[in-house]
């Protein structure tokens, strides 16, 4: 305790645990210690057997434990917690055009948007998760929810051509974006606002072009559905002659600012693209594999050097927001699809899952990896389990043996936001009990 109120060097010192960098090396430090200042790593390195950590305002022992970046859910639609097992078992179509859309018609208002939000960062925080990527309706209540969480985000209002929550009129369907942007850019560091279009079936070329252009010009992220379903690529081959990704090229949308979601269905052309036009892509596996839409040619995308994300989707399409379980998946799904056990190595995933997913939505240099000078966002993982013992390779254990209730502790940009698996930004019972209500009037 600092008793005499002199400035103490450092805000925050982890130490007594084995860091996971996922730098560009992967380096991995035994006994290792990171220090930071008003929310950036100022120092990692190694401690010695018998050197004390030094004075901080705060200090966390990870008592042998992993610490590694924060993940990065690079897709997801927060609100859907609300969604969580109300239509399973269904083709995507059927799924999306007779259930989803039909109920966030009857039963999605602000306030609702709201607590299924805080309910899906309190699912997030726990499992390890300091930043998401978002798309939905309402997202300035979206928003407002993260705040309160004090996660990172990339939050995009959501743009379709059809009546939509808060968007009756689908002619106001690019001011509402405008108006969000206005509202969030440059107001917080830890929140990007960004625009989200459906898809190119749920848009037209006009609404696509006039959406990318207002991301393009605050300098946005603009996101977007691409290729999920082989119905997909069959109406825009109909419509456009064309797959889903060469006409969102000849639209003028795909560049280093482009997150493409999904991206089961592409051609050795559509990833050559992708490649050089610099977009990014968002894999979402158990999404995909749980509405059939198919297996993406992952290790294709990776090989062309497109920068990829995983991402959980929404709480209606997967069930979670556990990016455990999606690092789990993604690893053993493709060995199946390949028949190669090489594939999918564990760092490639973990990679995936903390600086991919920061550099697929533009956040590559400030997060997803530790390392001095970005900012502190961290992850204490207790290996003092059964299931995590012994350890030999730490990038292994985080994908074929961690679970998300490993998840002891929590820092995003130098706050401790989850301790001893205790949120300490919100009410977690009273997040639940809330939801609980919304869902019983959705049921009846």
């Amino acid at each position: 305790m600092n008793t005499r109120g002199a400035p103490m060097p450092y805000d925050l010192v982890i130490h007594n645990g084995t860091i996971v960098t996922a730098n560009d090396s992967f380096e991995i430090i035994p006994n290792g210690l990171i220090c930071a200042k008003a929310g950036k790593i100022t120092r990692i390195e190694p401690l010695t057997d018998n050197q004390s950590p030094p004075a901080a305002t705060e200090i966390i022992d990870a008592a042998g434990g992993l610490v590694m970046p924060g993940l990065v859910n690079s897709h997801t639609h927060l609100p859907m917690t609300l969604f969580r097992g109300l239509a399973d078992d269904l083709p995507l179509d059927i799924w999306l055009n007779q259930y989803i859309f039909p109920a966030e018609s009857a039963h999605i208002n602000p306030e609702r948007v709201r607590w299924g939000s805080l309910l899906a960062c309190a699912e997030m925080l726990l499992s390890g998760t300091t930043t998401c990527c978002d798309g939905y309706f309402y997202e300035n209540m979206v928003t407002e929810a993260i705040q309160t969480s004090g996660m990172r985000a990339v939050l995009a209002q959501g743009v379709i051509d059809f009546p939509a929550p808060g968007v009756p009129d689908p002619k106001d369907n690019l001011k509402i974006p405008d108006a969000f942007i206005a509202s969030w850019q440059n107001r917080t560091s830890l929140i990007s606002p960004s625009v989200f279009c459906h898809s190119a079936y749920t848009c037209s070329a006009e609404t696509l072009k006039k959406a990318k252009s207002l991301c393009d010009q605050n300098g946005l992220l603009f996101q977007i559905h691409v290729a999920e379903t082989q119905n997909e690529c069959r109406q825009i081959q109909n419509e456009h002659q064309c797959t889903p990704i060469q006409y969102l090229d000849r639209l003028e949308i795909l560049d280093e600012n482009t997150l493409l979601i999904h991206c089961v269905w592409l051609t050795d052309e559509d990833i050559a693209i992708i490649a050089a036009r610099k977009a990014g892509i968002s894999h979402n596996p158990e999404s995909n594999a749980k509405l059939a839409s198919g297996i993406a040619p992952l290790p294709k995308i990776l090989g062309s050097g497109i920068p990829v994300g995983l991402g959980t989707d929404g709480c209606a399409s997967n069930n979670n927001l556990d990016l455990f379980h999606e690092m789990d998946m993604a690893a053993k799904l493709h060995k199946a699809a390949t028949f190669d056990p090489t594939t999918m190595a564990a760092r490639t995933v973990v990679e995936m899952a903390t600086i991919g997913g920061a550099r697929a939505i533009g956040l590559g240099t400030r997060i997803g990896s530790l390392e001095v000078g970005k900012q502190a966002d961290v992850i204490i993982i207790d290996t003092a389990k059964s299931h995590l013992t012994p350890i030999y390779h730490p990038e292994s254990h985080i994908v074929y043996a961690a679970k998300s209730s490993d998840v002891r502790d929590v820092v995003v940009d130098g706050h401790v936001r989850v301790r001893n698996r205790n949120v300490l930004s919100m009410d977690v019972e009273e997040i639940m009990a809330r939801v609980r209500e919304i869902a019983a009037d959705i049921r009846r």
